[in-house]
């Protein structure tokens, strides 16, 4: 008895002493002194989702990676010394940005609290993601960044109230939970240390595993959880969008990463290698079209193909996956290569506008065979990060061309925001592209021809270009757009974030006043007295544009977040060391920092 006693005791001694080390030196941990003393239990739901029998598990799993993380370009751009004078300017700047969130951040907490989004004209409150405190959880680490560590630690312990077993809504979006939720669970786990967000990373990861019991183990991106928890089968269906089944991968890994756990890896790589293996069986040969069949596992099938909505986040993803497994496996340096070298040749276009500006726009392509291909001239704000994509690629692959890619793309935006009154773009809007469009040349430019712009307005419109149609025009549209099909901006952050990835890639300075005309233009049009709000018409010349009552957790999460992170010191969250998710959520890269 005695021996097996005093084994006892040094094992719960050595037990002890590796959780000081853990607690104290460990670099993910917090050393805020709060840390070590505040640690709420979170509350365990009464359905574990982890027990409910699987009718069709794995029957192998994929294991994570585990060779050592391979060695790197450096992401970052090397800036030099900092001047006080552009220390000031930058301080200046983001307490703004600050401050605008701080306003949003009290407004919430006072008025829809444990709800998902506040509701900032009327100050009432919506449930749109499950009514899981959607905004509280997609702005953790927001707080933490901007260095709001007590308002971050009062959000962590209302964490341990939310039941992630049931739900406001019958259906939720698997995709949306999973940016949101479990990505902003893990992000400022890894910024904190804070072993609550662990676990709820954990519940969260454990009940949208479930949404991949199917036959062939394809997810159901539009899921009725509680269905499932009675123990019903389950079975992908036809028609998935191809971002919402292609961008789970960062999330699923990175879970994997911190529990050690492959199950949720296994679960994601898969859905990745029918992406591999079906990526030059397309339509259009490199790319993957908007909606794919996840019940027969056929990814080739429409005919629309773009980077921008319901497509944005799967390519997103493939330069960041690299990140994230520490350049092990090859897979996604390929996927993102040739997808990109298909966009270039068939999606990204030159417009015609006004000036010398060198941009480029992410649009659409129609494919119905081989030889009937249709352009598409569309800009959409959700097509914004693409600047950003090419940045992170270029950076990463050594790709100088992605990189001039970048600024192109990038400034196309910036000038899409110049153009509109309020310094605003909208979510749609319909350009003339240049002649010789496609492919995409980095180097081809064409002169503006107002008469061949005019004329494209009247067409698009079903007018007759005669002398007296030219002369009426719309005031509102501006030169080289033909149209406006969605007039609304709704606090998206795509914009600045390609701003701030390519100011951390590049060291552009001009970037940095882009970015705080961006910022004012919004807060102004924006601002109610309790928050921000979207907004209806961005082509209105009014002061005071009409809001819609709507402000989603992305304004938090993402918007004010890259805002902030523009106008900050540049290793703060280092893109060296971190990489984003879709929602902002910055996940650490093993082996960096």
């Amino acid at each position: 008895m005695i021996p097996r006693l005093t084994r006892w005791i040094s094992y719960i001694l050595t037990t002890a002493a590796f959780l000081y080390i853990f607690l104290y030196y460990n670099p993910l941990v917090a050393t805020d002194s709060t840390s070590s003393f505040r640690l709420p239990k979170a509350k365990h739901s009464s359905v574990q989702w982890d027990t409910i029998p699987l009718k069709y598990p794995a029957q192998t799993v994929l294991s994570l990676p585990t060779d050592a993380p391979q060695r790197m370009p450096p992401v970052q751009y090397s800036f030099g010394v900092e001047t006080a004078e552009h220390a000031s300017k930058q301080e200046e700047r983001r307490k703004a940005v600050k401050k605008v969130f701080e306003k949003c951040w009290a407004s919430y907490k006072k008025r829809a609290w444990m709800k998902d989004e506040l509701a900032p004209v009327s100050g009432g409150y919506k449930n749109t993601f499950g009514g899981w405190a959607a905004t509280l959880v997609d702005s953790l680490d927001t707080l933490w960044i901007m260095g709001m560590k007590g308002e971050f630690y009062d959000a962590v312990e209302a964490v341990g109230q939310i039941d992630f077993t049931t739900s406001v809504m019958d259906e939720i979006n698997v995709f949306e939970t999973t940016i949101r939720y479990l990505g902003g669970f893990l992000a400022a786990y890894d910024l904190s240390g804070d072993q609550v967000l662990r676990q709820k990373a954990i519940e969260v990861g454990e009940m949208v595993y479930v949404a991949f019991d199917t036959p062939n183990r394809m997810p159901i991106t539009r899921w009725q959880l509680h269905n499932a928890a009675k123990g019903h089968r389950q079975e992908a269906p036809e028609h998935v969008l191809v971002a919402e089944i292609g961008s789970l991968t960062m999330e699923f890994t990175r879970l994997s990463q911190i529990t050690g756990d492959s199950k949720w890896y296994d679960a994601t790589q898969r859905i990745m290698k029918v992406f591999a293996k079906q990526q030059r069986k397309t339509r259009l040969p490199g790319m993957w079209p908007v909606t794919v069949n996840a019940r027969d596992a056929d990814f080739t099938q429409d005919t629309w193909f773009t980077l921008s909505a319901m497509a944005d986040s799967l390519y997103e993803y493939l330069p960041k996956m690299h990140a994230l497994l520490g350049g092990v496996d090859n897979m996604y340096q390929r996927l993102y290569e040739d997808s990109m070298k298909t966009a270039l040749e068939s999606v990204i276009f030159r417009p015609m506008i006004p000036g010398d500006d060198d941009i480029l726009i992410a649009g659409n392509a129609r494919v119905s065979s081989p030889t009937r291909e249709r352009h598409e001239a569309q800009s959409q704000h959700l097509g914004c990060y693409a600047g950003g994509m090419f940045a992170l690629g270029g950076r990463l692959f050594s790709r100088a061309d992605h990189l001039r890619v970048a600024n192109q793309l990038t400034d196309g935006c910036l000038f899409a925001y110049r153009s509109f009154p309020l310094g605003i773009m909208p979510e749609i809007a319909e350009m003339l592209p240049c002649p010789r469009v496609y492919p995409a040349r980095m180097d081809d430019h064409c002169a503006w021809n107002e008469t061949a712009w005019r004329v494209a307005v009247l067409e698009h419109e079903g007018r007759e270009p005669t002398p007296a149609n030219m002369k009426v025009f719309d005031p509102r549209l501006p030169p080289g757009f033909v149209s406006v099909a969605d007039r609304r901006y709704i606090l998206r952050p795509e914009a600045i974030e390609s701003v701030f990835i390519l100011y951390r890639t590049s060291g552009r300075l001009d970037l940095l006043d882009s970015a705080w005309d961006m910022f004012q233009a919004i807060n102004n049009a924006t601002a109610t007295d309790l928050a921000n709000a979207a907004l209806a018409d961005v082509t209105v010349r009014e002061t005071r544009p009409r809001r819609l009552d709507s402000m989603e957790s992305f304004w938090t999460a993402e918007t004010l977040k890259y805002f902030y992170l523009v106008f900050s010191e540049t290793d703060l969250v280092s893109l060296d060391e971190w990489v984003f998710n879709t929602e902002a959520h910055p996940f650490r890269r093993p082996g960096n920092g």
